[in-house]
């Protein structure tokens, strides 16, 4: 019944019939292949848990191990703990402490589950998270240098050493490379498929890590972070309802996770809006037709010089003035004017159309007047270094910000004018630069 179709999800959670890893994995898999499996699971968890004065240790262990797959890590605990003492327990109390970023007590669980009879690689490689996630990568590192056999060969190892080696500021090559070996081992591992997207993410690989960020959804319990990145690459191809479907999934488990709730307003908020795609197509060509240069044409000695005097050196420029603009420079005249407005002809342009466009903003100036040498430095350095979140690192590259210079010279507000750029993310790049001693420009 068990690696059969007819997999009772419900009967499984309820019932006292045996409860273990291949129980476990089976769950797992009936709601990673269809999520609406998850509203049973909440369902027979609930009822479960109404069961308060007739669970047994044993039930107290199977009511644990569900609270901890559905991100319930308090009640994990609280249930787990009053269970049966069992290798299975002490092994899912301590991926609840990890979950709750209780480090020692995770480690001190791994170690009695393993006294208890759990495997023990999973106990090691548990502890070896735990370590490096509190910051003792190195300690981490020496751990897994210690493990020999099989269990080199297996996605959980590859996983935790590319995310150690990541941590100590390996090789980025090298942590690609584990990451691409993990997923090769096991398709469905959620750690190693974040991990790899999350390394084509920030490579601008969009495609590859779209397809990946898909694949850990597809696992569960899925990665958090996986959900919420594939839902900003779902808003950037416009698919604001996959891309609320990401953020409503994170939700389900953690109600309170306040970025899932600030990206789902953004996003319910960008769906309401009319996009019109031809039209922006129409706008993008115009505007490419608008900056090529004058010198691109065949104009005579006259024209040309006298174009150049006035300053104008795109059809834009052009499109901005009048004809009598242009007969009133020196030595421009009636056959000049005719040789400009065949040029614009040629490109479906004519004079004056954009003479109500605004003039470019000429770029602001920011006072380094009161920064110490060092913080004048940073202003060349790239954007990268912020490490901001993949939304509002999206945005930088919209706004052609590649430096921390050009982003102070911003104002919030005209950060906020980007699309998909919230107040979380204004927020965000605020704390960022605070840690430098920087603003954006008003602040």
């Amino acid at each position: 019944m068990i690696q059969g179709i007819d997999f009772d999800l419900k009967s499984v959670v309820l019932t006292n019939s045996s409860f273990g890893p291949e129980e476990i994995r089976q769950i797992l898999r009936t709601v990673g292949r269809d999520y609406n499996a998850f509203s049973t699971l909440r369902d027979s968890v609930s009822e479960l848990e109404d069961q308060s004065e007739e669970r047994s240790p044993a039930t107290n262990v199977r009511l644990g191990v569900c609270q901890f797959i559905m991100g319930n890590y308090n009640g994990a605990v609280q249930t787990l703990s009053a269970a049966d003492g069992g290798a299975l327990a002490h092994y899912y109390l301590g991926r609840s402490y990890f979950c709750m970023q209780k480090f020692d007590k995770a480690i001190e669980a791994f170690q009695s589950a393993q006294t208890a009879g759990y495997n023990k690689d999973d106990c090691q490689l548990g502890i070896i998270e735990s370590l490096r996630s509190k910051g003792e990568s190195e300690q981490a590192l020496q751990m897994l240098d210690n493990m020999f056999g099989p269990i080199e060969s297996t996605a959980n190892y590859l996983y935790q050493r590319a995310a150690t080696v990541a941590s100590l500021g390996g090789n980025p090559a090298e942590v690609v490379a584990l990451y691409e070996r993990a997923v090769e081992a096991d398709p469905g591992h959620a750690g190693a498929l974040f991990g790899l997207a999350l390394e084509n993410d920030r490579r601008g690989n969009d495609t590859m890590a779209l397809q990946l960020y898909q694949n850990a959804a597809a696992v569960f319990p899925t990665h958090v972070g996986a959900l919420l990145n594939l839902g900003l690459l779902h808003e950037d191809r416009g698919e604001y309802d996959r891309a609320t479907h990401c953020y409503q999934r994170v939700l389900d488990s953690y109600p309170a996770d306040k970025r899932a709730r600030m990206y789902m307003k953004d996003a319910q908020a960008s769906g309401d809006m009319y996009y019109d795609e031809e039209e922006q197509k129409k706008r993008d060509r115009m505007s490419q037709v608008l900056s090529i240069p004058v010198t691109d044409f065949e104009l005579s000695v006259r024209s040309r010089n006298c174009l150049q005097k006035m300053g104008i050196m795109t059809l834009g420029d052009l499109c901005r003035c009048s004809e009598q603009e242009l007969l009133a420079s020196k030595n421009f005249g009636e056959t000049s004017l005719v040789e400009i407005r065949d040029m614009l002809r040629s490109k479906g342009l004519e004079l004056g159309q954009a003479s109500t466009e605004k003039p470019s903003t000429p770029e602001v100036s920011y006072d380094t007047s009161g920064l110490s040498p060092d913080e004048q430095a940073l202003l060349d350095r790239p954007i990268a270094e912020l490490s901001l979140s993949v939304r509002a690192r999206k945005c930088m590259v919209r706004l052609g910000i590649s430096t921390i210079g050009e982003l102070v010279r911003r104002t919030g507000d005209e950060l906020l004018e980007c699309k998909n750029f919230g107040v979380t993310s204004l927020n965000e790049v605020r704390e960022k630069l605070t840690n430098y001693n920087l603003k954006l420009r008003g602040d």
